[in-house]
């Protein structure tokens, strides 16, 4: 779980949010939708953790839990040692310049009624970085920083492609200088061809700028590409977590291997080892109610019967490759 090197940037410990399902007269409790189950890493700076998995898995709530988007039900976050868990909107202030978002729909996520120029130089004026002249020069220097025009500071979102808006959300982003970026699946409603430019965009600025992301997608293609160290959750638990390179070319996990069998292999090399697709079984359980034991046993082509009662630890079974699979752990 503990990202290499250099001092952690981004701390999550045992991170849950549970939803209430309220039914009755009396809005009583009834159950709860697990989305997020217990979940720990870490990310170093200037590092990128990418979080996979797939729809309903509880990677976007585990996103928002950790921006403080919305409060967690368990769990700790600490920002460079700081826990930052449990802190009111005007404590939290301070520390939301280092916590920045990108989401999923460029769209949706840009105010429709203010200027492209207004948008990007909002955050400067929330934090009083800038003011006056300032601002629009700064905001200028943000626009031809992610590929736009300056001139294009007093179009509209609605005047922008799906790919220049993304850009926009980047460069709002950056405004404030911020340490850790959190993309929620940042490319996936975007052309392929865009999608390559905004991905080689996010790279070069982290590069710059000493940035750290925590890059949520479904896209295994995206994520090898742009990730050092690859998170896997299933059903609202992380179920593997290690290095890119050790994911993509020996995964322990048997949903991992299923979710690696379905990525398209155009040509692959002569040398390599041909990789069979592997056909899950059934459907993903329901997060109000998941299965007893491991939860991906209802799926799992290996499961015995300890799986069905017993929840897999999850365990460094291999330098810094973690996993939670009985047929791994001990």
């Amino acid at each position: 779980m503990k990202a290499p090197g250099s001092t952690k940037l981004l701390e999550v410990d045992d991170l849950r949010k549970h939803f209430p399902i309220r039914r009755g007269l009396f809005s009583r409790v009834s159950s709860k939708v697990y989305a997020v189950d217990g979940i720990s890493f870490d990310i170093a700076p200037g590092e990128t953790l990418g979080l996979v998995g797939e729809s309903g898995c509880g990677k976007s709530t585990a996103g928002k839990a950790i921006l403080k988007l919305t409060d967690p039900t368990s769990g700790r976050v600490k920002l460079r040692g700081v826990d930052i868990t449990d802190l009111s909107p005007g404590e939290m202030r301070q520390y939301r310049r280092e916590l920045q978002v990108i989401f999923q729909d460029p769209y949706s996520s840009l105010n429709p009624r203010m200027s492209a120029g207004a948008i990007v130089g909002e955050p400067l004026t929330n934090f009083q970085i800038a003011k006056g002249q300032e601002v629009e020069d700064r905001v200028a220097a943000l626009f031809r920083r992610v590929g736009l025009r300056p001139e294009q500071m007093r179009r509209y979102p609605h005047e922008f492609s799906g790919g220049q808006r993304q850009r926009l959300g980047i460069a709002r982003a950056l405004a404030v200088n911020p340490s850790l970026i959190v993309g929620d699946e940042p490319v996936s409603a975007l052309d392929v061809s865009v999608q390559a430019q905004v991905i080689n965009l996010l790279m070069d600025l982290q590069d710059e700028y000493g940035l750290s992301y925590l890059f949520i997608a479904h896209d295994l293609a995206v994520v090898e590409h742009i990730s050092h160290r690859v998170a896997v959750m299933y059903l609202g638990k992380i179920v593997e977590l290690t290095d890119r390179a050790s994911l993509f070319l020996e995964p322990l996990h048997p949903y991992t291997e299923a979710l690696l069998s379905a990525v398209p292999q155009p040509e692959p090399p002569k040398t390599a080892r041909k990789r069979e697709r592997i056909i899950l079984k059934g459907d993903v359980p329901s997060p109000i109610n998941p299965p007893s034991g491991c939860r991906f046993h209802t799926r799992c082509p290996y499961a015995f019967d300890r799986c069905k009662v017993e929840d897999p630890a999850f365990e460094e079974v291999k330098p810094s490759h973690w996993v939670a699979c009985h047929l791994r752990g001990n």
